[in-house]
């Protein structure tokens, strides 16, 4: 069976937290360990302007989010990791992409559907406003980020398996027009996964500012768990751990013993002060060592900064001689 190509990347705005690590981090790192895959993880700071016009916050959230990968364990070595800011590649064949993809296309993106309706919801007369080219065409940006390293597998949540029948779309018109030259990728979605909730029970998200921080100190991780939305019920009452965001923070860290443990306890009634104790255990558990090796790495930058440059090569390395053969394919050089 020849190899599949997995590819991941994560916004830099702002600071990894828990969401981050259980829905890309974790399953990007140990797929990477695979001999059969064939492994690229970037930093999509190119993506982070559509949101951010602090150069400080996107500076800083490029290193902290770089030291969290490596912190947690990914081998250089085995997967290639590089900022996509460093590939000049992608912007060439995001262009050649836009051109390829019809504005009806881009219309139906749920990202910009979703400010317009905002927009219309809130009585403005221009449902456009506020809307940037770059959120509105973001999805070409992605499709480019794919197909540049011909990607096979591209692990996502749900709610982002639009993006990746857009690339799908987006490529196979490229290929109608020029040949075979485009690599359609496979969307991999985990239907038993469910999105991580944060403090107020939705989705953890830096938008909403719910977050708990990957590599706070001890004391901060214990503070953002005891700061958890519950209900009003006192110990001794059993309770319920459907839809309960302490218990399925729980089943994402604890081992299947300490989750049948704790189903029993809320069985029992367990305190929600105690419930809050334990998920604080457990996960300090996994994340004590690896946010010592982040704060050595987030004190020495420089490090980061090399490794990041070595990855940078790497992916230079197939990107261009890839972005050379499609721009003889399109008419750009002969």
């Amino acid at each position: 069976m020849s190899k599949q190509t997995y590819l991941t990347g994560i916004t830099t705005t702002g600071t990894p937290h828990l969401g981050n690590y259980v829905g890309a981090i974790r399953p990007a790192i140990a797929a990477s360990k695979s001999a059969d895959n064939e492994s690229f993880y970037f930093l999509a700071d190119y993506h982070a302007l559509i949101k951010s016009q602090d150069p400080a916050k996107v500076r800083q959230s490029r290193t902290e989010i770089a030291a969290a990968w490596l912190a947690l364990g990914l081998d250089t070595n085995k997967a290639t990791f590089y900022r996509q800011s460093d590939i000049p590649e992608i912007p060439e064949l995001t262009w050649m992409l836009t051109c390829m993809t019809a504005k009806g296309l881009m219309n139906r993106a749920h990202a910009y559907k979703g400010v317009v309706q905002e927009n219309i919801d809130a009585g403005s007369s221009d449902p456009d406003k506020g809307i940037t080219m770059g959120l509105f065409s973001y999805p070409i940006l992605m499709a480019a980020d794919i197909l540049m390293f011909k990607s096979t597998r591209v692990p996502v949540g749900k709610d982002q398996v639009q993006h990746l029948e857009m690339t799908r779309d987006i490529a196979q018109r490229f290929n109608h027009h020029f040949g075979d030259h485009l690599v359609i990728p496979e969307v991999v979605v985990d239907e038993d996964g469910a999105l991580l909730a944060g403090l107020d029970g939705r989705k953890m998200s830096k938008s909403y500012n719910n977050t708990i921080p990957l590599f706070g100190t001890s004391k901060q991780l214990r503070k953002s768990i005891m700061k958890i939305k519950t209900n009003s019920q006192e110990p001794g009452e059993p309770k319920a751990t459907e839809n309960n965001t302490v218990f399925e923070l729980f089943c994402a860290f604890g081992s299947n013993d300490e989750i049948a443990q704790l189903r029993e306890d809320y069985a029992a009634g367990i305190g929600w002060g105690d419930a809050k104790q334990r998920l604080y255990e457990v996960i300090e558990a996994i994340l004590a060592e690896p946010r010592e090796k982040y704060n050595d790495l987030m004190a020495n930058p420089a490090d980061i900064e090399q490794v990041l440059q070595d990855g940078a090569k790497k992916a230079r390395a197939v990107s261009a001689p890839y972005m050379a053969q499609l721009r003889k394919a399109v008419g750009l050089s002969t």
